[in-house]
C-alpha cells in the first residue's frame, strides 16, 4: 500500500517552508529558506513576490528529495501565508508591478486618518468587522494602483491583478499565464477591508470606499475545497486548502470548536478565538475575524487580538541595539536581572494595534536611569508581549461577556518560535493570571494548513484524529503576587498611553 503524506507551503513574513507530514501529523522532511526585506523608507516594509515565487519552485522539490518522497504519495497541499501582504501582478506576463506591501507597511497611514475623518469608520468596521486601519490590505491595494503608472488602465483592460500571498502562490502553482487560478479563501479575504464578513463575498461599498476595481479581486473559495491541481513546479499535487497563517495555527492546535482559542508568538503575537458560527462583534478593540470554512459548510468565526511586534521587537535589538547575536539570546540576557528595573518597552513600530488602534503612535523606551543594563532592556522586551497578550484577553473577555455569549478564555495555549522562551512563557502566565500551555509541536502554522489539506481530501475525517496528535509539552502556571501584577500592568498602561499621544509633525 502506498504512504500517504500531505505537504504545506507556508509563506511567512521572514521565510518560506514547505514542510511535508505524515498520517500521524509528524514532520517527515522540511526545505526553507529566507527571502528579502526591504525597507526603501521610515515605515516602509516590502517583499519581492516574484523571489517568495522563486524559492517555492525550489522548496517543494527539494522537501520531497529529502523525505525520499514520490510526488503520487502526496494526497494534498494546504497553502498558509502572511495575510495582509498585498501584491498585483500582469496577467500576461506574470511580473509584479511592484514590490508586494507587508503587513507591517505603514505608509497608507494618512490615506486612513483621511478615510476617516471623511466619518466612514464605522460602516467599515460595520461591514468588515474590523476597524478602520492601515494594518489591512485595501488601503495598499489603492496605493499601489495610484502610484504604479498605467496601472488603474491595465486593471480596466482586465490585464492586472490582485492579491495576498496566497492568490499569488495559487496562481503561479496553478499555471500562471497559461491559466493560472486567481481564488483566495475567506481568512485571507477578510484580512483586505473589502469582504463583508457577514456575506464572505466582496462588498461593492467597500470597494467604491477604497476605489477598487471589482475585476481585479480573486474569486473566494472555502478555505478547506479542493481547488485544483499544481502544475509547476511538480505537476499533479492537489491543492486542498488555503488559509491564513493565523487561522492555520488554530486549526495546528485543534481548536476547531466554539470556545477553542490559541496564542501564536512569532514575528507578531496573534490571539484567534473561536466563536463558531456565532458573529461576535468586538465592542473592545479586537477583530471580528473568519476562522475557517469547511467546503460545503457555514463559515466558522472568530475574535482575534494581533500584536505585529512580537518577535520582531527581538530582531530590532538584535540587528539595531546589537546587544545579543542571536534571538534566543534575548532569554539568557533577561535572566540576569530579576526585573525589568522599571524599564517598559512599547514597541508601536506600526501603530498600536489591538485592542488600541492608534496608527500614529510610533515605539518608545521609558523608565530609563543609570540603573538600567542590557539585562533589563532585554526583560522589558520580552515582558512587552506579556503585556500585550493580557490586554487582548481582557478586550476578549469583556466582549464575550459583551455578547452575552456562555464562553470565556481562561488558559493559553501557545505555538510559535517565541515559545520556546520560557521565561516568555512564566511571564505571560503571570502577567495574563492564566495558566499557559505549550505542545510538543510548537509550530502550528504549516501543520495546520497540513491538517485542512488532509482534511480535504479525506486522510482525516475526524477531529478526533487531529487531537489524538495534540500533546502536552510543558505548563505554566501563575506565581507571582496579584498586587505586583496590577502594579506593573498599571506602569505598562501609562507606557502605552504616552506612545498613544505621539503625534511627530
Amino acid at each position: 500500500m502506498t504512504t500517504r503524506y500531505v505537504a504545506a507551503i507556508d509563506q511567512g513574513t521572514s521565510s518560506t517552508r514547505c514542510i511535508i507530514y505524515d498520517r500521524g501529523g509528524v514532520m517527515v522532511s522540511m526545505a526553507q529558506r529566507k527571502h528579502t526585506q526591504y525597507f526603501p523608507e521610515p515605515g516602509w516594509v516590502e517583499h519581492d513576490a516574484l523571489e517568495i515565487w522563486h524559492l517555492v519552485e525550489r522548496l517543494i522539490p527539494a522537501a520531497l528529495a529529502s523525505g525520499g518522497i514520490d510526488p503520487s504519495e502526496l494526497v494534498g497541499l494546504g497553502i498558509t501565508n502572511q495575510r495582509e501582504t498585498t501584491v498585483i501582478w500582469d496577467r500576461t506576463t506574470g511580473i509584479p508591478l511592484h514590490r508586494a506591501i507587508v503587513w507591517q507597511d505603514t505608509r497608507t497611514s494618512e490615506m486612513v486618518e483621511s478615510l476617516r475623518e471623511q466619518g466612514i469608520g464605522a460602516d467599515v468596521e460595520r461591514r468588515t468587522g474590523a476597524p478602520l486601519s492601515n494594518y489591512f490590505s485595501a488601503p495598499r491595494l489603492r496605493w499601489l494602483l495610484d502610484a504604479c503608472p498605467g496601472s488603474r488602465a491595465a486593471a480596466a483592460a482586465g490585464t492586472v491583478l490582485f492579491g495576498t500571498m496566497d492568490s499569488w502562490l495559487v496562481w503561479n502553482l496553478t499555471g500562471g499565464v497559461h491559466g493560472g487560478l486567481h481564488i483566495t479563501d475567506p481568512t485571507n479575504a477578510s484580512r483586505t477591508m473589502l469582504m463583508n464578513i457577514e456575506t464572505a463575498q466582496w462588498d461593492p461599498r467597500l470597494l467604491e470606499i477604497f476605489d477598487i476595481p471589482a475585476q481585479i479581486l480573486p474569486e473566494i473559495r472555502p478555505s478547506l475545497s479542493k481547488v485544483g491541481a499544481t502544475v509547476t513546479p511538480v505537476p499533479g499535487i492537489p491543492i486542498s486548502a488555503m488559509i491564513g497563517d493565523q487561522q492555520a495555527a488554530l486549526v495546528g492546535q485543534t481548536a476547531l470548536r466554539a470556545g477553542e482559542s490559541k496564542y501564536t508568538l512569532g514575528t507578531g503575537g496573534f490571539l484567534l478565538f473561536n466563536t463558531g458560527t456565532t458573529l461576535v462583534r468586538s465592542r473592545h478593540g479586537l477583530i471580528t475575524t473568519v476562522a475557517f470554512q469547511m467546503d460545503g459548510q457555514p463559515i466558522r468565526y472568530a475574535l482575534e487580538g494581533t500584536n505585529p511586534t512580537a518577535g520582531a521587537l527581538v530582531e530590532w535589538i538584535r540587528e539595531n541595539l546589537g546587544i545579543i547575536d542571536t534571538a534566543a539570546e534575548i532569554e539568557t540576557l533577561a535572566t540576569t536581572v530579576d526585573d525589568n528595573g522599571g524599564c517598559y518597552i512599547v514597541p508601536a513600530f506600526s501603530g498600536l494595534h489591538a485592542p488600541h488602534w492608534v496608527s500614529a503612535s510610533r515605539g518608545l523606551i521609558v523608565g530609563l536611569t543609570s540603573y538600567i543594563t542590557r539585562g533589563h532592556l532585554a526583560r522589558a522586551a520580552l515582558e512587552t508581549n506579556a503585556f500585550a497578550a493580557r490586554s487582548m484577553v481582557a478586550a476578549l473577555n469583556d466582549d464575550l461577556a459583551a455578547a452575552g455569549v456562555d464562553m470565556s478564555l481562561t488558559e493559553l495555549v501557545v505555538d510559535g518560535g517565541m515559545t520556546a522562551n520560557n521565561t516568555l512563557m512564566q511571564t505571560i502566565a503571570d502577567i495574563c493570571d492564566v495558566t499557559v500551555k505549550r505542545p510538543q509541536m510548537a509550530e502550528a502554522v504549516a501543520l495546520g494548513a497540513a491538517y485542512a489539506a488532509g482534511f480535504s481530501v479525506g486522510l482525516w475525517t475526524d477531529e478526533q484524529q487531529l487531537r489524538r496528535n495534540w500533546h502536552t509539552g510543558a505548563v505554566w502556571k501563575p506565581g507571582i503576587d496579584p498586587a505586583d501584577r496590577s502594579r506593573r500592568v498599571a506602569n505598562w498602561s501609562m507606557a502605552v498611553d504616552l506612545a498613544s499621544q505621539w503625534d511627530p509633525a
